[in-house]
């Protein structure tokens, strides 16, 4: 069993690295043995695995060689959790630049897959050879399915809830009374003396129609909004499947692509997007516009951190357009688990304005939020209920 002494040596060891740090090892400190700390073999290989990445400007890092990095990634996979292992990888593109190692197959094969994965094989899908965006899809269809498993049933659940609820109706025939539902609203009232209830409240079944709620995906794909596109790619998927409302999908950066035919498979709408560019929210938003048949039925969402490349000020006026025609208006400046996200507080403020809260939502708050727009719930209470920070109109 290793000392407290010595464990505390060799977790600063690891944590400051070599160099200085063995110096400080070698020498010890107050109470802290006699200074003969050295690492183990296994300890040695986590030290190497950390200074390819976080020393590469003192010892050249990962280099370009593939069977090198191929190594690297086995490495850490085999010392270090899962979770510390997304951090290196996620790390290691950015800090080396390693795109090669989402440009071949045998790498892919050996990568630990999670969102930042795949928003980067997303970016790079254009210049995949043909073998690679083969490996590159069965990685991204990994990760989908694992987010479709936590993240389907509480949509399906929250949604179709939502949508009972709304096409209630409180004036039925009597063909359209709903029998168990009424009966439970009106149990207080409850005559003993009759062994009756009286039922002031009728519920019916309602209408239905093919489609109770059209929905609105609009999704900006500026690199910025690479998590949040892979989660609304995802989300825009499962409503797809809802036959009791329509979702249409469209994606924008300087065009815009309407993505709805592949809407029932998420890894199809992922690879339909093309992450980087500029940003024409208006043009996106004239496109929504035309798709939209009933405004009061209409959810439109806009995922976008407003930074509108286009036309500002016709932008604006298309937003005052749609809601006042009875449009729900939603925007998020992020869908994604990344905290505060950057976004132009000038056009978030002028949304404020218009009635339009823009506000950053988790994965898991979003099928609450889909909800309570069904529901038409005030958003900006459904928001300070979720702790949800929103932009306000400034006095």
């Amino acid at each position: 069993m290793i000392e407290p002494a010595q464990e505390r040596l060799r977790r600063w060891r690891l944590l400051l690295g070599g160099g200085e740090a063995d110096g400080i090892c070698q020498r010890g400190g107050e109470g802290e043995g006699d200074g003969n700390f050295s690492l183990s073999s296994p300890d040695q290989a986590m030290d190497d695995a950390l200074s390819a990445l976080y020393d590469s400007d003192k010892s050249g890092g990962l280099g370009s060689s593939s069977p090198k990095i191929a190594r690297w990634l086995g490495d850490i996979r085999h010392y270090f959790p899962t979770s510390v292992v997304r951090v290196m990888q996620k790390d290691a593109l950015e800090r080396l630049n390693l795109q090669q190692m989402l440009l071949e197959p045998e790498l892919l094969e050996v990568v630990e897959p999670d969102v930042h994965l795949v928003a980067n094989l997303l970016s790079l899908s254009s210049i995949m050879p043909s073998k690679t965006k083969e490996t590159a899809r069965i990685v991204v269809r990994r990760v989908v399915e694992e987010l479709q498993r936590k993240l389907a049933n509480p949509t399906r659940q929250a949604v179709m809830g939502s949508l009972n609820r709304a096409i209630r109706n409180r004036r039925p025939r009597h063909n359209e009374i709903d029998w168990n539902r009424t009966i439970r609203a009106n149990l207080k009232h409850y005559q003993p003396k009759y062994r009756t209830i009286i039922p002031e409240t009728r519920i019916g079944y309602g209408r239905k129609r093919s489609a109770l709620r059209d929905i609105i995906l609009c999704i900006d794909q500026s690199g910025s909004m690479a998590t949040s596109v892979v989660y609304a790619g995802i989300f825009g998927a499962v409503l797809a499947s809802l036959k009791a409302i329509q979702t249409r999908i469209v994606v924008f950066d300087t065009s815009v692509v309407d993505l709805t035919e592949v809407a029932q498979d998420p890894v199809d709408v992922l690879f339909g997007t093309q992450l980087g560019g500029g940003t024409d929210i208006n043009r996106a938003l004239a496109y929504c516009h035309g798709l939209i048949r009933q405004p009061q039925e209409t959810i439109l969402i806009l995922i976008s951190d407003l930074y509108e490349g286009g036309n500002s000020e016709e932008m604006l006026k298309r937003v005052a357009a749609l809601v006042g025609s009875g449009v729900q208006f939603i925007t998020l400046l992020a869908l994604s688990d990344e905290g505060a996200p950057v976004y132009d507080h000038g056009i978030a403020q002028k949304f404020a304005e218009l009635g339009i809260l823009a506000m950053a939502c988790t994965p898991d708050q979003f099928p609450d939020l889909m909800a309570a727009a069904i529901r038409r719930q005030d958003i900006a209470q459904w928001a300070a209920a979720q702790d949800i920070i929103t932009t306000r109109i400034q006095g």
